[in-house]
């Protein structure tokens, strides 16, 4: 019998939520990249593998967190209208909010902003390595929570979503700077990951309010939708080079 965590679903689930992980990693690798370079050449690979290591530890305690409300949060808290909401209707409806509202910002920021050379990180300067260290943990965090959002709401094991993680932090930690160059190189790319989000967004939102529609949607058309975009975007990239 074939396990649940190998089966067609949990294999898309993991190809799908390991390339958005690592088209949305990349403000974070651009980011982390900038502060890790305040640090002399010596201690800059050791910065890169506590960066890696600490950002594999966050995401799965973060995943972790967020995967057991989702799961075990069944119970009803309250009822407006006479409809009731549990606590993952409202894990579902805030993360979908949040990724909404991250998303349009990122959207119309690539239209104000001239570009990653116009990245700026304030009090550039060399400093302590704890001090420097502490930061890159930080951003970090930050800038994963909607990337822990998105895994929370395209995968349904936990197991895929950790195991998502972890292979995209590993290659982020291994190819940061192709991807990097990859990534500037084809902006599309980072805008179709964008348009993703906001589908995904949309999609925890529909399941937060599930106890007003008592609808579903079902996973498999956003894969679809997904790998069908993606399809196309490589085409074009292969019809952009040929020209």
């Amino acid at each position: 019998m074939i396990s649940p965590l190998f089966t067609a679903d949990s294999l898309i689930s993991l190809l799908t939520l390991t390339l958005l992980e690592i088209v949305l990693g990349i403000d974070n690798v651009i980011f982390v990249s900038i502060l890790i370079g305040r640090l002399d050449a010596v201690k800059r690979l050791k910065a890169r593998r506590i960066w890696m290591i600490a950002g594999i530890l966050s995401r799965t305690l973060l995943l972790l967190g967020l995967g057991w409300l989702v799961s075990n949060g069944s119970k009803e808290l309250f009822a407006v209208a006479g409809y009731g909401f549990k606590l993952r209707n409202l894990i579902m409806l805030g993360g979908g909010l949040f990724l909404l509202y991250k998303t349009v910002r990122e959207i119309h920021e690539k239209f104000e902003e001239p570009g990653p050379e116009g990245i700026r990180v304030e009090g550039a300067g060399r400093g302590s390595f704890g001090a420097i260290m502490g930061q890159v943990i930080l951003v970090d965090i930050i800038f994963s929570f909607d990337s822990i959002v998105t895994a929370v709401g395209l995968a349904r094991k936990l197991p895929v979503m950790i195991a998502a993680v972890v292979i995209a932090m590993f290659i982020m930690f291994f190819f940061s700077q192709k991807i990097a160059d990859f990534i500037h190189r084809h902006p599309s790319l980072k805008m179709l990951a964008l348009s993703f989000l906001l589908m995904v967004g949309f999609s925890l939102v529909f399941e937060g309010l599930e106890p007003i529609h008592h609808s579903h949607i079902d996973k498999g058309y956003i894969y679809f939708a997904m790998a069908f975009s993606f399809g196309v975007e490589l085409l074009n990239i292969k019809l952009r080079k040929r020209k």
